[in-house]
């Protein structure tokens, strides 16, 4: 990108994202003001090749935030978008940072090749540093782009399809609640119970970000969105024998019969326990509803143990394969690498390369016996060699060090250092985002 960070040079034109900027193109970019939202939201849509049916103003513009949302402008039209917020996600060990969520990132087809999302890109990445963000994330419509502006692919994305008939249900003798019981719930109280559960859940599972209200009042149709095809679903409350609530399950029915015989489908939105027993007496009740004949699990943890709860795990066949799903960039490695928790006692050291600059250098992780862990400059012989993107595929534990560097997107400059340092960052669950933004 040939931009350096502590007053290093920066690209002609790059600028911040309240900056206008003119690479003398004729294009010019900048943040785009409130009133401007229904011209940047009808750029939007065409760059995601989607027929713009009514355009989103009210919506986007409750997400508007002076200097974040950015357009690129030819001739008076909008022919690129981006759009950054910040937002909470959660670490290995529970903590939790601040991120730089990027999203609505496009450029319109008669305007590709010309550096119009590396100037985007650059301008909101040198912000979020200067804000003191420790790391951006984003979802990739694309495999090829990111990385070349740092990201890895941080989190995978998996899914299940569930044959009933096969699955004979959930196996006996499975953990349970005593005294507990699920509720369903209309949407009302769904808003008010939402975000308590989901704020006290998401705490637990690395790679995980914050809802804000916003996404509550969407999901459960207090606010309309054009173009996003909502449906009331139905919401089943998990709460234990004082009544408090431990658990949800939303999911949608689709009303399907074959001759006289009923041949529903069951597509689950959400479902996230504070608690394992929790977990599987909402998976017992997603999967022993009459008239369902397959369940469709769009979203899980690749490591759920949601097949072999079941009589036949056979019957659940992937739906998504491990996709990857959110990619991060590390920003600042030190607040990043010192906020989560490590698996292993031990040291290693990392020599990362980052044309940006951000991360480049010699970084020794230094573990203790309780798992917490630093991140130090030093002048030691690094372990590993290896570059921004795969430092941002390491970090919540989605990836291993092994299999980054069999990929050959590691270098392991000590022999066995690889697998002696996936000890200090194995995670007892995968990373897992529920989320889409």
């Amino acid at each position: 990108m040939g931009n350096e960070t502590n007053g290093g040079p920066r690209e002609p034109g790059s600028g911040r994202p309240g900056e206008r900027t003119d690479a003398g193109d004729g294009i010019e970019i900048r943040a785009i003001g409130e009133d401007e939202v229904e011209a940047w939201d009808r750029a939007l849509v065409k760059g995601f090749l989607r027929p713009h049916i009514a355009p989103a103003t009210e919506y986007r513009r409750r997400q508007w935030e002076p200097g974040r949302m950015v357009g690129a402008l030819a001739d008076g039209r909008f022919v690129a978008t981006f759009r950054s917020f910040d937002t909470e996600l959660t670490v290995p060990g529970g903590a939790v940072v601040t991120a730089d969520a990027i999203t609505a990132v496009t450029v319109t087809a008669t305007h590709r090749r010309r550096g119009l999302l590396r100037r985007m890109m650059t301008a909101d990445l040198e912000a979020a540093r200067e804000r003191g963000v420790p790391v951006a994330i984003l979802i990739a419509a694309e495999y090829n782009i990111y990385g070349r502006y740092g990201f890895g692919p941080a989190t995978r994305g998996h899914g299940w399809n569930i044959d009933l008939l096969r699955a004979g249900g959930l196996r006996d003798g499975l953990p349970t609640v005593p005294g507990g019981r699920i509720d369903l719930v209309e949407m009302a109280e769904l808003r008010k119970l939402g975000p308590e559960l989901f704020d006290r859940w998401r705490v637990t599972q690395a790679g995980v970000i914050a809802r804000d209200e916003l996404i509550w009042q969407r999901s459960t149709g207090e606010i309309e969105v054009p173009g996003f095809d909502w449906k009331e679903p139905f919401a089943a409350v998990h709460r234990d024998a004082d009544g408090t609530p431990t658990g949800l399950a939303v999911y949608r029915i689709d009303d399907e019969w074959d001759g006289s015989y009923p041949n529903c489908t069951l597509t689950l939105v959400d479902l996230f326990a504070l608690d394992r027993p929790t977990a599987t007496e909402l998976w017992r009740f997603v999967c022993s509803i009459d008239w369902v004949r397959k369940v469709v699990v769009e979203n899980v943890g690749p490591d759920d143990p949601l097949p072999v709860l079941l009589n036949d795990p056979r019957a659940a066949t992937p739906h998504v394969d491990n996709a990857d799903y959110m990619w991060l960039r590390v920003l600042d490695i030190e607040a990043a690498f010192n906020a989560r928790t490590y698996g292993a006692a031990g040291r290693t050291v990392l020599e990362v390369d980052d044309p940006a600059g951000y991360v480049a250098g010699r970084w020794a992780v230094e573990v203790a016996e309780d798992g917490t862990g630093r991140c130090v400059r030093t002048a030691d012989e690094p372990d590993l060699a290896l570059d921004a993107s795969a430092l941002g595929a390491l970090y919540l534990g989605g990836e291993t060090l092994p299999r980054l560097a069999v990929a050959g997107l590691v270098t392991e400059l000590r022999p066995g250092a690889a697998a002696a340092a996936d000890l200090l960052f194995r995670t007892p669950l995968s990373a897992w985002n529920i989320d889409g933004f």
